[in-house]
Formats: C-alpha cells, sequence, structure tokens
C-alpha cells in the first residue's frame, strides 16, 4: 500500500509531540497524514482519547494506517479490538512506553491506561524500540512486541524516539514506515 492509498493517523504520546518532533514533520510531508489532536495532553483519558481517535476514523475517506509514539502506542493496544476492522488496516508503534513502571512520569501515574494490553492486535503491526529508551527497557518492549502479534524493530541505542533524543526528522523512521506500508 502506498502512502497515498490510506489515511495516516498520527497518534502522540503523553504530553503530545512538540513542534519539530518526526510526527509533526511526517504530518507536513505526508499529504495522507494528519495528527490525532486531543484536547487533554497532560491527564489523559483513554475514553475521550478513543472517542476522539474513531471520530478521525470515521472521517477518513480511505484505509487507515495508524502511527503512534509512547502512550499513544500503548493506547492502540487499548483500543485495537474496538476501531473498525474493516476501515484500520495497520499500526506502526515508534517507542512504547512501560506505564506498568511505577512512577514512570512523576506527573501521571499511567491512569486507565494501566495495566499495559498484552493481547494480539488484530491488524498488521510493527514495533520500533530503542535499547536505551528510559521510559520502556527493551526487553518489555520485546516482550509487547511478540504478545500484540507484532514484527520488532531494534533502533539500536535511538533513547525514547523523540526530540530529546535528537530525532526530529528521523529519516529511519519514515524509511522504516514506507517499507511496513509496502506490506499492508
Amino acid at each position: 500500500m502506498k502512502t497515498a492509498e490510506a489515511e495516516i493517523l498520527l497518534i502522540p504520546g503523553f504530553g503530545n509531540a512538540e513542534a519539530g518532533h518526526w510526527m509533526r514533520r511526517w504530518a507536513d510531508k505526508i499529504s495522507t497524514a494528519r495528527v490525532v489532536e486531543q484536547d487533554n495532553w497532560w491527564t489523559p483519558s483513554k475514553k475521550v482519547w478513543m472517542e476522539t481517535l474513531l471520530a478521525e476514523i470515521e472521517r477518513a475517506t480511505k484505509p487507515v494506517v495508524l502511527v503512534a509514539h509512547s502512550l499513544g502506542c500503548v493506547f492502540v493496544a487499548h483500543g485495537a479490538h474496538v476501531l473498525p476492522k474493516d476501515k484500520v488496516k495497520g499500526a506502526f508503534l515508534a517507542a512504547p512506553s512501560d506505564w506498568d513502571r511505577p512512577g514512570l512520569v512523576p506527573e501521571f501515574d499511567g491512569g486507565d491506561f494501566v495495566p499495559v494490553p498484552r493481547m494480539p492486535l488484530p491488524f498488521r503491526t510493527h514495533v520500533v524500540a530503542s535499547q536505551n529508551d528510559e521510559y520502556c527497557d527493551f526487553e518489555v518492549a520485546r516482550g509487547l512486541a511478540t504478545a500484540w502479534g507484532a514484527t520488532l524493530q531494534d533502533a539500536g541505542h535511538a533513547g525514547h524516539i523523540n526530540l530529546e533524543s535528537g530525532h526530529g526528522p528521523w529519516p529511519e523512521g519514515m524509511m522504516s514506515f514506507a517499507h511496513f506500508m509496502a506490506r499492508l
């Protein structure tokens, strides 16, 4: 599948994806991509986030591919089985965060995103994880990918694959995403 043949819904994690983050850049570069904007990025509610995502999927006129980062990955895993199977064709999940780890983010305890689901997702899924992600040990990410029925890509020492770890443009991610799309 080519990106022009799908609507790419970008799902940031806790705190949103600030200007310059690879998700914002992808939204600017890929004509069929858009960020799923939430009203509250700092005290997220799974129910509210899902209502927003379902509305975005309903608006879609092409097959949907989800691209998520951090808490967004966990959110996709939570909601996978209520998403319309006729529309959602796949999920590209970058740097899932381990919300089962107490104190992961001092200002948010994981809320209703805990526990992190560990069941197969009903669509093709690819997880990109880093060897030195401060928000998720690589072995935890490997376990999540296995549980979700996803392929796993070792991103090496890439931190949390965000601006702080030097991943504004993230060209390697764009190439990986292109390969994922070609398999859909």
